[in-house]
């Protein structure tokens, strides 16, 4: 029996080649862009452990779990590490990197998350850029969160090695990913001796392989579903426009913060500052006396489909996130979002006096998306409440 995901024509070098191109357009390089064949940790652990090695040392800029995992596999690799950790409820400061640059000279390798998706925060990649820039280190960059969701200049930011994944705000699969590498970047790997060679973690090998010969012939067979994937998310972000689809996501997250403070009960953003808010998750701090996961529980018991999700670790007690990229960057999830929430506060405060209301939170979320994008339309800054 035919079937459309079966019996594919084989994916040529000419249209993989085309796809860099545009994912190069995506993320405002003209550096070298590898797509790779897995989820976004493969070409993050590659282009650390090609950056990285005995006598190097790294700044890792820790806002969430994924910095915790990239000062790891730096120790791995033999550097040594300057942890800079942030509170998790708000973002890093280029004048905090720029100390910590000034009190370690040494510094060659600097590695920072764009977005954190998981707590919920972002940071200042161009103004981090710029002083990362000016004290010669390498800058590797994050950006599977914030690709498609919000501003990405990789050139003009100074980023050496920006890493993407398709699955948040490009709403594609989690199966393929691509890193931008600068000429810098590539000097590094190929003076590293401990550099991955003929690995699946080998960025060189696809400089060798497949740049360097003109991109003629694949270095191995790609995950084509993956590829007619990304593709098909590339299809849609141009066709909506780029400017469009990180305005609808600043929205989004302008009215679940909105509607969260209009709710009551207690209920309060986890991260304190609008302005340090990722556009692609929400986090919520629970009000005294309640356990997020099990508001969580509550609010899935009529509609498991809602992007809501109790926080990880030492956060599952008191943090909710509301994740609304791709698809679920829209009014009609907000409002749904809002709605099991305000229902699961009412049931856990009921007798307390802390009163919740559906309806204000509904207004406020609704002004905030009108408002947010009218500012994106008019080029002015977002009205952060």
């Amino acid at each position: 029996m035919p079937h459309p995901l079966l019996d594919l024509p084989p994916l040529t070098a000419d249209r993989f080649a085309a796809v860099e191109r545009r994912v190069a357009s995506l993320l405002a390089t003209e550096n070298d862009v590898v797509i790779m064949q897995g989820e976004a940790l493969l070409p993050l652990e590659g282009c650390i452990r090609g950056g990285a090695r005995p006598g190097s040392t790294a700044l890792n800029v820790v806002t969430g779990p994924y910095g915790q995992t990239f000062g790891n596999w730096l120790r791995d690799c033999g550097a040594t590490v300057v942890d800079l950790e942030v509170p998790f409820h708000t973002a890093v400061s280029a004048d905090r990197i720029e100390r910590a640059l000034g009190a370690h000279p040494e510094i060659d390798f600097v590695s920072l998350v764009h977005a954190e998706a998981a707590t919920g925060n972002t940071n200042p990649v161009a103004e981090i850029g710029s002083v990362v820039r000016a004290h010669g280190a390498l800058f590797m960059v994050d950006a599977v969160a914030s690709v498609a969701a919000e501003p990405l200049y990789t050139d003009a930011w100074g980023v050496d090695l920006c890493v993407i994944g398709a699955q948040k705000a490009m709403g594609g699969p989690a199966g393929v990913s691509a890193v931008s590498v600068s000429e810098r970047a590539w000097a590094r790997f190929a003076a590293n001796p401990r550099a991955p060679r003929r690995s699946y973690l080998s960025l060189l090998d696809w400089k060798e392989r497949w740049i360097d010969t003109g991109r003629r012939a694949l270095p191995h067979a790609p995950a084509q579903l993956e590829m007619l994937a990304l593709e098909a998310c590339l299809d849609r972000i141009e066709a909506a426009g780029l400017a469009a689809v990180t305005a609808r996501h600043a929205a989004t997250a302008a009215a679940v913060r909105a509607g969260a403070l209009a709710l009551g009960g207690g209920l309060e953003p986890y991260v304190h500052e609008a302005a340090e808010a990722a556009p692609v998750a929400t986090t919520l701090r629970t009000p005294a006396g309640t356990d997020a996961t099990e508001l969580v529980a509550k609010a899935l018991a009529a509609d498991p489909s809602l992007p809501l999700v109790a926080g990880g670790g030492a956060l599952a007690a008191e943090m909710i996130r509301v994740n609304h990229y791709g698809a679920a960057a829209a009014p009609d999830v907000v409002h749904a979002c809002l709605g099991a929430l305000g229902t699961a506060l009412e049931e856990a405060l009921g007798g307390t006096g802390r009163p919740v209301d559906q309806e204000a939170a509904r207004r406020a979320a609704d002004e905030a998306w009108r408002e947010s994008l009218s500012d994106a339309a008019t080029d002015r800054p977002r009205h952060d409440g």
